[in-house]
C-alpha cells in the first residue's frame, strides 16, 4: 500500500511541503540551513538554553493550540499538519517591532542578543496565554531560557510591561486563528506517512491500530513522542535510530480521564497537557511539576516517554511508583497492565516485549488518611536533572503508619522502592524517631553511585534527610509544621 511520503505544514504564513525528509532532520537545521531563517539560534543542541525557541500550533480535537518548543531537538518529520512560527514572523507588514520586542528594547532586556529571539518567543507565548502574568509566572515561563549577560531582571520587567505596547487581541495569531485552523485541517493526512531513506526513515502511523501494526513489522523501531531524550541521542551522540516511529500526533494517546478512583493519562500526554489534572488530583505535585525541565520541554516531553525510556533519573517514575501507578502496554496482539515498579527490570531494561508500546498510565487517587509528598534535589533549581528524586506516600490511621510506599530516583540502576525504609515505618507511630530509623534503613536499600551530579555519600545523606523533611512538613502534632520554601 502506498503511503504519503511528504510532510506538509505552515511555516509562518506559507504552506510548505518537504518530500522525504530524514527522520533525524531537526527543525532548527531545517529553519537555519534550508530556509535561512537564522533568528532561531543553536546554543546547546540539547533543549536547555532556549535560544532555538519557536512556537508550534497544532490542532487538538479540532481546536488550535500554540506552545513553545526547542527546535534544536524537535524533528521536522514530527510536525506534519502544524503551524511553525519563528521570530521572523513577529514584526508587522511595515517592519514595526512586535509589542514583546518593543518591551525588550525599552526595558534594556538584551545585550549581546544571542539569546533574545528565544526569550521573545517564550514571552510571546506567555503573553498570548496570559496577558497580565505575575512575576512568578514570568519566571516559570522563562525556566527554559538562559541569558549569560543581560540578567533576568530587565527581561522580567519587559514581560510585565508588554501590554503598554499592544494587546493580544490585535496580534496576528489571534486574529487569524480561524483561518489557520481551516488551513491546518486541510493538511491532516488520510493515512500513514513514511519518509526518508532506509537508514534514516520516519514513520507517522495514522492511528493507534496502525501504530501497533507498524511496531509488529518493525519491533526494533525507535518510538518518539516529544524527542526531549531521543533528540539528544542524535544531536549529542550521533546515534542511528532508524526507523523512527513518531506518535505525538496520535489523539488516541492523548486522553486524560479523571474520576473518583484514579487519573489515567495516555502515553502521548505532555507534562503541560497533564498539569491541570495533576494539580487537581494530586495537589502535592504542583511545585514538583514546575521543576520538570523548562516550559519548552514540558510542552514536548510526555509522561509516557519518561516512563518508557526507563531512566533511573526520570522525574516522574519515583512519584508515580509511590502513588501505586500502573502502566498499560499495548501491541497488535492485545494489551496488558502491570504495576509501574515491575516495569523497570534493570538499567536500560524494561518489561517490554517485541511490538509493545506504553499506551497509558493509571494513577490511583489518595485514600483516607494518605499523606503524599514529592521532592527533587538538583544542582540548579530550575530545568535541571535530579541528583535525587523521591515520592513518598504513607497512610496514617489513629496516629499509626499502616502503609508506606517510598520510591527513589537517582539511587539505583532503576527507579526503585525503598523496601527496608518502608518496613521501618509500617506499624510505627508518627514520630521523628520512626522516620530517623527509616532514613538509616536506606543504606540497606541502596548502594548509590558517585558521579558528577552527586557522590554516593551525599545521595544517601540527602535521601535520609528527605524522609525527615517529610515528617517535619506533615507533623500535625505541631501547631505550625515546618515548611521549607526550597524543594
Amino acid at each position: 500500500m502506498a503511503h504519503q511520503n511528504e510532510i506538509r505544514f505552515l511555516l509562518n504564513g506559507k504552506e510548505t511541503t518537504v518530500t522525504d525528509p530524514k527522520a533525524t532532520l531537526t527543525l532548527l537545521d531545517y529553519l537555519r540551513i534550508e530556509q535561512r531563517l537564522t533568528g532561531s539560534k543553536e546554543g546547546c543542541a540539547e533543549g536547555d538554553c532556549g535560544a532555538c525557541t519557536v512556537l508550534v500550533g497544532r490542532l487538538r480535537n479540532g481546536v488550535l493550540h500554540y506552545e513553545t518548543i526547542n527546535a534544536c531537538i524537535r524533528f521536522l518529520a514530527s510536525l506534519n499538519g502544524c503551524h511553525i512560527v519563528t521570530i521572523e514572523h513577529l514584526s508587522g507588514p511595515d517592519g514595526r517591532l512586535h509589542p514583546v520586542q518593543e518591551a525588550m528594547v525599552e526595558h534594556h532586556g538584551s545585550q549581546c542578543g544571542f539569546c533574545t529571539p528565544g526569550f521573545v518567543m517564550s514571552l510571546y507565548a506567555l503573553w498570548m496565554e496570559n496577558a497580565t502574568p505575575s512575576a512568578q509566572e514570568v519566571e516559570t515561563a522563562l525556566q527554559g531560557n538562559l541569558c549569560r549577560c543581560t540578567g533576568y531582571e530587565p527581561i522580567v520587567q519587559a514581560a510585565l510591561a508588554v501590554n503598554q505596547y499592544g494587546s493580544p487581541s490585535h496580534d496576528y495569531l489571534n486574529r487569524e486563528r480561524a483561518d489557520v485552523t481551516t488551513r491546518l485541517a486541510a493538511l491532516q493526512p488520510e493515512g500513514r506517512i513514511e519518509t526518508g531513506p532506509e537508514d534514516d526513515r520516519a514513520i507517522l502511523p495514522h492511528d493507534v491500530a496502525d501504530l501497533a501494526e507498524v511496531l509488529a513489522d518493525n519491533p526494533k523501531a525507535t518510538i518518539v513522542a516529544g524527542s526531549t531524550d531521543v533528540g539528544l541521542w542524535v544531536t549529542k551522540f550521533m546515534r542511528p535510530i532508524s526507523p523512527v516511529v513518531f506518535i505525538n500526533h496520535l489523539e488516541e494517546l492523548k486522553d486524560i480521564t479523571l474520576d473518583d478512583d484514579a487519573l489515567t493519562v495516555g502515553a502521548g500526554v505532555t507534562y503541560s497537557e497533564s498539569e491541570a489534572a495533576i494539580r487537581e488530583a494530586f495537589p502535592h505535585l504542583r511545585e514538583y511539576w514546575d521543576r520538570i525541565a523548562g516550559w519548552q520541554v514540558r510542552n514536548m516531553g510526555t509522561i509516557g516517554g519518561n516512563v518508557a525510556n526507563g531512566s533511573p533519573i526520570g522525574d516522574t517514575p519515583p512519584v508515580l511508583i509511590s502513588l501505586g501507578a500502573e502502566v498499560t502496554l499495548q501491541k497488535a496482539g492485545g494489551a496488558r497492565t502491570l504495576p509501574l515498579e515491575a516495569f523497570f527490570i534493570d538499567y536500560g531494561k524494561q518489561d517490554r516485549e517485541a511490538g509493545d508500546f506504553v499506551a497509558s498510565i493509571r494513577i490511583p487517587r489518595a485514600k483516607p488518611g494518605q499523606i503524599d509528598a514529592a521532592y527533587k534535589i538538583s544542582k540548579r533549581r530550575d530545568e535541571d536533572i535530579s541528583s535525587v528524586a523521591v515520592g513518598i506516600s504513607v497512610v496514617l490511621e489513629s496516629g499509626t503508619i499502616t502503609e508506606a510506599r517510598i520510591a527513589f530516583g537517582g539511587m539505583a540502576a532503576t527507579p526503585k522502592r525503598a523496601a527496608s525504609a518502608e518496613a521501618a515505618l509500617v506499624g510505627q507511630s508518627w514520630t521523628a524517631e520512626a522516620f530517623d530509623a527509616a532514613a538509616k534503613a536506606l543504606a540497606q536499600d541502596f548502594t548509590p553511585l558517585s558521579d558528577w551530579r552527586a557522590s554516593a555519600e551525599y545521595r544517601l545523606l540527602v535521601a535520609g534527610n528527605l524522609l525527615r523533611r517529610f515528617h517535619l512538613e506533615h507533623d500535625t502534632a505541631q501547631d505550625a509544621p515546618v515548611r521549607l520554601a526550597i524543594a
